[in-house]
């Protein structure tokens, strides 16, 4: 049997810093969720695998009359592919998106009863899910303790200093070192939030972030 090496110690000041981010994240953003719209766990687990590479706004837009065709696991299952596609041709990547909500549908049917499993490694295997969505949707249908990774949450997290890595999976290893496990959840829907408002991709606003004083910035060329 291999010895697991320990994890890394982490440097008081970088915990001080964690502590510090997070009690003014808490301040801006108390009631921080999801901003996608869904009733169900399916509903979710559909709406997050549409929000790959798309905005939550275009997925909003797209569900309703999506879910009203297709309410549940067994009548997307039943579904012809390019009908799908008719439902969500504002978003990218519909095509591909398509197939892979018919396949997913199809497995929930055919190894859950219908039903999106409360279960990590089960949500992975569907198609077109993966990690990221397998925290969404545990996290927020669950309540399972999670920090989905996506573009907003890695950028902050090097811009603040908390990693180097690109890799989202290396990433979540290093915030969840970082912060309590119970406010992975909230940790994850603030950082996207702040991202999207604030510590913007090409130019952050940094003279109006709550969080400046506690940012080394790293990475940042160009601010406002």
């Amino acid at each position: 049997m291999t010895s697991r090496s320990p994890a890394p110690r982490v440097p008081p000041a970088l915990r001080q810093r964690a502590t510090e981010v997070l009690a003014r994240l808490q301040d801006l953003y108390p009631d921080a969720r999801t901003e996608l719209a869904f009733r169900n766990p399916f509903e979710l687990l559909v709406a997050t695998v549409l929000s790959a590479q798309a905005t939550d706004k275009s997925v909003n837009a797209a569900t309703p009359a999506l879910f009203a065709a297709y309410p549940d696991a067994f009548a997307l299952a039943a579904a012809r592919v390019e009908d799908v596609e008719g439902f969500i041709r504002t978003i990218g990547l519909y095509r591909n998106k398509a197939r892979n909500l018919v396949a997913l549908a199809g497995l929930l049917v055919e190894r859950h009863g219908g039903d999106v499993p409360n279960d990590f490694d089960a949500v992975v295997a569907l198609p077109g899910a993966g990690r990221k969505t397998a925290n969404v949707v545990l996290s927020n249908a669950f309540g399972f303790p999670a920090i989905a990774v996506d573009t907003h949450v890695g950028r902050l997290a090097r811009r603040l200093g908390f990693t180097a890595e690109t890799n989202p999976d290396k990433v979540e290893v290093q915030l969840q070192r970082l912060f309590p496990r119970e406010q992975w959840v909230f940790l994850h829907h603030a950082l996207i939030l702040h991202g999207r408002r604030v510590c913007l991709a090409r130019r952050p606003v940094c003279s109006a972030c709550a969080l400046a004083a506690v940012c080394p910035q790293v990475g940042v060329e160009v601010s406002t």
